[in-house]
């Protein structure tokens, strides 16, 4: 069974059809980007995913499960996290406790069980933080950790935010535009990390990118976005020869 199952999704605004009736299917384990031309609702189709916007008809399904009418702040309990397109982290608190942020959903909790530091509630914290640590070393944030989020790097900081999403435990993990604002050998360390995710983390990843060189180096599938509606989709290959890709998204970049 596939992670993911997107069927016939349509989102419109007002007037304005932002995804007209969008299928595609992201197998378990692969590395999907979803790309397209500015506009072209790659970030609606993630909205939807999470919930954040309304679906006016179609289905999404994640591991048999749909997801399709889940309240956006249960969507993290059924395997989903993301990013956004602009870093989104809590500047004022610490890496470390931005990562707190995303083991959140996993805590048992309840106001009497904060107040009062049960055993459990200290095994669950002793994790969190044992979690926490092997994630920074993972990320390469170890010597952040106390920093303010805020006050780092911008790439340390989409690594935090990557971080915070691998905390809660996903099997999709969505990437909106990671690359973005980037330099070469920044890019290139963020490519691994994504590929060190599937491969040791075993989490199953979609992301949205406009780098092509990053799409066609990391991509098991790519699935091609216009004006609200798939256009293309298959190996890296394939999709950059496709007429239609090129003429909507890759001109450009093919002509120069």
């Amino acid at each position: 069974m596939a992670p993911l199952e997107i069927d016939s999704l349509t989102v419109r605004f007002g007037g304005l059809v932002a995804v007209d009736n969008f299928s595609m299917r992201v197998e378990k384990g692969e590395i999907h980007s979803l790309i397209g031309p500015n506009g072209a609702g790659k970030t609606t189709v993630f909205n939807a995913i999470t919930r954040v916007v309304k679906i006016h008809s179609g289905t999404i399904v994640l591991d048999g499960v749909e997801l399709t009418h889940v309240a956006p702040h249960r969507v993290v309990s059924y395997g989903v996290a993301r990013t956004f397109q602009n870093v989104v982290v809590f500047k004022y608190l610490t890496v470390l406790e931005n990562f707190y942020v995303g083991y959140h959903h996993r805590i048992v909790g309840g106001l009497l069980k904060d107040l009062i530091p049960t055993k459990r509630r200290l095994i669950e914290n002793y994790d969190m933080y044992r979690e926490a640590l092997k994630l920074a070393d993972f990320l390469g944030l170890k010597s952040r950790l106390l920093s303010y989020a805020g006050s780092i790097p911008y790439f340390h900081q989409k690594l935090v935010e990557i971080g915070r999403a691998l905390m809660a435990k996903p099997k999709l993990l969505l990437l909106d535009e990671p690359a973005a604002g980037l330099n070469e050998a920044e890019t290139k360390q963020l490519v691994n990390i994504v590929r060190r995710i599937r491969e040791e983390m075993g989490i199953t990843v979609l992301l949205i990118e406009h780098d092509m060189r990053v799409v066609m180096d990391i991509s098991d599938v790519v699935t091609v976005m216009d004006f609200g509606k798939k256009i293309s989709e298959g190996k890296p290959e394939e999709v950059r020869k496709d007429p239609k890709v090129i003429s909507a998204y890759l001109g450009e970049i093919n002509s120069a």
